[in-house]
């Protein structure tokens, strides 16, 4: 089972790696919380249609005393993943899109320190794995000097509320439906997007209608299906685990402008990716070991 907690993890990751430049585009002629707005609207549409698929799973759960209702708690997760992606879409328009990637997923350092805060042990592996992974990281998205500005600081935010969402997602996701809790925090999103848009942006419907694809595309694949994957893949992966997976989205995302828009990669982006796919190897490898098996 942990096994299957990390491919759905890793299958996140590849979504949000090859959704990265739909953020970028989506925001040339609207504002970050507009976009923020129509992408999260368009992931409530596609988790909601998941949702009334597992109708019968979810029935036949209620009927045996399993059903525990995740929507309460997706509320918490919903606030703390508005306040991280608004921190991360504002931070994109003052610095490069390397330098977000790779203090937004400073969080693999994040989530181990505050897991031994709040009482979690963890093997040594997962720190190796860790700093391995951060290592691969600054390789492949940092080029040339590294200077903070504005929005190195609003990244850095951003990073630490990704940090307290793996870890809120971490408390519930074995204990509540998943599937609603994604669905519950997405319509969180929407709503404080859609607030914060209408309050301080010029909203004009032309301009969303000019951005419809890449809204579409990450609304229904990096919202609506990534971050469920990311509540199932936590189910099973203790969170030091899951944030060395899930920051593999910076490799995905590398790879895929290599593969579909010919972007050249350098020999220290390449020494990168296999950094950090060697950071979660590392843990990856102990936790097979520790269970002798390799069923899925």
């Amino acid at each position: 089972m942990k096994l299957r907690g990390s491919l759905c993890l890793l299958l996140a990751a590849f979504i949000w790696g090859i959704t990265f430049v739909a953020q970028l585009v989506g925001m040339d002629n609207i504002g970050p919380f507009t976009y923020g707005f129509a992408r999260y609207v368009v992931g409530v549409a596609a988790i909601l249609v998941i949702w009334y698929g597992f109708r019968g799973k979810r029935r036949d759960a209620k009927e045996n005393g399993e059903y525990y209702s995740g929507w309460k708690a997706g509320m918490g997760a919903g606030l703390l993943m508005f306040i991280a992606s608004a921190f991360q879409q504002c931070a994109l328009q003052y610095t490069t899109a390397g330098k977000t990637a790779f203090i937004t997923c400073l969080y693999i350092i994040f989530v181990p320190i505050i897991s031994v805060m709040v009482g979690k042990l963890l093997k040594l592996e997962n720190w190796i794995g860790a700093i391995a992974a951060l290592i691969g990281l600054y390789c492949l998205s940092i080029k040339g000097d590294f200077d903070l500005n504005y929005g190195d600081v609003l990244a850095f935010i951003c990073s630490v509320f990704w940090s307290f969402h793996i870890m809120y997602i971490d408390r519930f996701a074995d204990k509540k439906d998943n599937i609603d809790i994604s669905a519950s925090q997405l319509v969180v999103c929407a709503v404080l997007n859609g607030i914060v848009a209408f309050a301080l942006e010029n909203v004009v419907w032309q301009d969303i209608v000019a951005a419809w694809f890449p809204i579409v595309f990450a609304g229904a694949m990096s919202s609506g299906i990534a971050f469920t994957l990311q509540i199932v893949g936590q189910k099973y992966a203790e969170p030091s685990h899951a944030a060395i997976i899930m920051s593999l989205e910076s490799v995905f995302g590398a790879v895929g402008g290599w593969v579909v828009l010919n972007e050249q990669m350098s020999s220290m982006e390449v020494f990168g990716c296999m950094m950090m796919l060697m950071g979660m190897l590392i843990t990856q490898g102990s936790v097979i070991l520790r269970n002798h098996s390799f069923k899925i």
